[in-house]
């Protein structure tokens, strides 16, 4: 469960990253399409809405929200449910701090408000970096295990006199 748990954690830290990928692969193509002559206005929005895809990378919002607002969410749950079964010091913390940054990362995202917007770029920052802290914990410990187990001291040696 242990490998269960650290592979949730590594897989949403790459969500993030997927997400900030597929997001600038949107607005670059949003760019693109603006530097062509086209036109962003409500008229193109509820075109886009129904169908009408205005350029080619408009997918990338698709996978953004799909991905940000499904896939992650219910890996966050699945990370949460492992840790009560990886017998980790602590892992339902750290996966409870993911999920609650997931949670707030779907909250800044779909608030419509510009300074928030910001915000959810920060988050994501932020929600990347404890999910990967998370599944390194794991590793971690269980490096330091096997080292134990082995003989091997774990702490550094003490430093050269001077």
């Amino acid at each position: 469960m242990r490998q269960v748990f650290r592979t949730l954690a590594y897989v949403i830290a790459a969500g993030v990253v997927v997400q900030a990928a597929v997001m600038v692969y949107a607005i670059s193509g949003l760019g693109n399409f603006i530097d062509e002559g086209g036109v962003l206005d409500k008229a193109a929005r509820e075109a886009s809405m129904e169908g009408q895809a205005m350029f080619p990378e408009e997918v990338g919002f698709m996978l953004h929200f799909f991905n940000g607002a499904m896939i992650i969410p219910i890996l966050a749950i699945l990370l949460l449910i492992a840790s009560f079964f990886a017998k980790i010091r602590g892992a339902w913390k750290w996966a409870l701090a993911v999920l609650l940054l997931v949670a707030l990362q779907i909250t800044l995202g779909m608030s419509g408000v510009p300074f928030l917007g910001a915000l959810h770029g920060v988050n994501a920052l932020i929600l990347f970096s404890v999910a990967l802290y998370t599944g390194w914990r794991v590793a971690a410990r269980s490096r330091s295990t096997r080292a134990a187990a082995a003989g091997v001291p774990t702490t550094p040696a003490e430093p050269l006199p001077s």
